[in-house]
Order: structure tokens, then sequence, then C-alpha cells
């Protein structure tokens, strides 16, 4: 029997979320602010997203800056699984790397303890493409539990990525799912796919988003002052239902 080629999706707005629901994302990273690499969401989101019937599955990433953690960065974001497991989201996107560079694993193990004490399922984010030894990281993914890693196999893109993606995809042998993310299209999540061996994939489906003052005038302004990002992007509904169609038609689903 055929079977469904999971779709996930990054939104950080409460428009972004219905979008990629209505689209045919099977599963939502739930962000704030992805032109800042994503940070946690709202409380407010998060109780919006708990109420679908697609799971979403927050980030947790305090502050922009990395994710070289800090004491206190640690006890925020203990604090913020606390927050999604109050909501009743099923699980959480976290990565931790130390100063030299490598996955770190004494913070991973803290949020993964707090988390999996609560029931959360755990996804690792990018961290694992600018670590030193993907593979090292990823074994040290797999024993503290997590189920699915998103990457681009340590390359700007996924395409670009895939075959690095494909030697983790075999690496990983069914213990926890490789997830190819970063410049998925509907050009290109199929061939991807392929190349890879994956049987998820993850984008943002962004487009420049539409501009919501009356005047170009007024828009400038506001970017000149900082109050708008010039290259601020929303979810493209129509790129994720071309993806979905893509993803269906491959699956002969």
């Amino acid at each position: 029997m055929a079977r469904r080629i999971t779709l996930e999706v990054c939104v950080d707005g409460p428009d972004g979320l219905m979008a990629a629901i209505s689209a045919g994302a099977d599963r939502i990273e739930l962000c704030g602010a992805l032109p800042l690499n994503g940070l946690t969401p709202s409380p407010g989101l998060m109780r919006l997203a708990a109420a679908q019937t697609v799971p979403s599955w927050p980030m947790i990433h305090p502050r922009p800056g990395g994710y070289v953690y800090s004491a206190g960065d640690v006890d925020l974001m203990l604090r913020e699984i606390d927050a999604v497991r109050a909501v009743g989201l099923p699980g959480i996107v976290i990565g931790a790397q130390t100063a030299s560079g490598g996955l770190d694993g004494a913070v991973l193990r803290r949020l993964a303890d707090h988390a999996a004490g609560q029931g959360l399922g755990l996804s690792l984010h990018r961290v694992i493409d600018i670590v030193a030894d993907p593979a090292e990281a990823l074994e040290t993914a797999v024993a503290l539990g997590f189920v699915r890693v998103l990457t681009s196999g340590g390359r700007p893109t996924a395409a670009e990525g895939a075959d690095a993606i494909a030697g983790l995809v075999r690496h990983a042998a069914g213990r926890i799912s490789i997830m190819p993310g970063c410049g998925v299209s509907p050009a290109n999540a199929v061939e991807i796919l392929r190349r890879t061996g994956a049987t998820e994939i993850h984008g943002s489906f962004g487009r420049p988003a539409t501009p919501r003052l009356s005047a170009d005038a007024l828009q400038d302004r506001a970017v000149c002052f900082g109050f708008l990002q010039p290259t601020w992007r929303e979810t493209d509904a129509a790129a994720v239902a071309a993806v979905r169609r893509a993803l269906d038609a491959e699956a002969g689903v």
C-alpha cells in the first residue's frame, strides 16, 4: 500500500499556520521570527496551533544569536518546554552547540530529559549542519531519544547537500528519521527525496510578504525606522499545495 510522504512546514504566525494546514501540511514547525532563524513562538500562537488537527512542534530557541547557550538561556528553555506541555502540543524542536563547535550533549540531555518527562517528542534542528562531525551528532541524537533530525547536509540548501543527507539516512539505518530541509520548493522536493532516500521533507515555502501599509512611502519609512524587515516573507499556500501534490504523485496516493 502506498505511504504518504510527510510534509513539514515551518511557520511563524497565525496566517502562515492556517495557510500551511489548508494547503496540506502534515506537521508544523512552529516558530517566532523566521528572519531571525526561528525563535520560541508566543504562548498565544502555541495555543492557536494546539487547537488545530495538524500537529505542531514548537522551536525552543529563546533569543537570536546562535545555539551556544548560557545557564540563563537553558533555564528559560526549560520554562518554555513547560509552556509547550501546558498547551498540549506533542513535541519540541531543539539544538545546542558548544563554544568549540560540537553538539552540546550536556545541554541537550538536560532539555531532552525535561521534555521526555512531560511526554514530549524531540526533533533536532539544523545545528547538525554546523558541527564538525554530523555522524557523531546523529549518534548523540539517537542516544537522547530524538525521533528526527532536520538537515541540509551541511550545505546552504538540501539540494546541494543531498549526497551528505543520503549518507546520514544510511547511517541512521531506520533508528531516527532524517528530514531534508532548506531551499525545498515544488520544483525540487521530489528530486531531493529520490536522491536522499528520506521519507519526509521540510520547508518554509515563503514568498515576499504583501505590504500592509497603504502607500510605498509609509512602507519605506517603517523599514527605515526598523519597524519592518525589508525581506519579510509569508507562507505561500500555493507552493505548499504544489509540493503536496508532487509528493502524493510520487508516492502514488
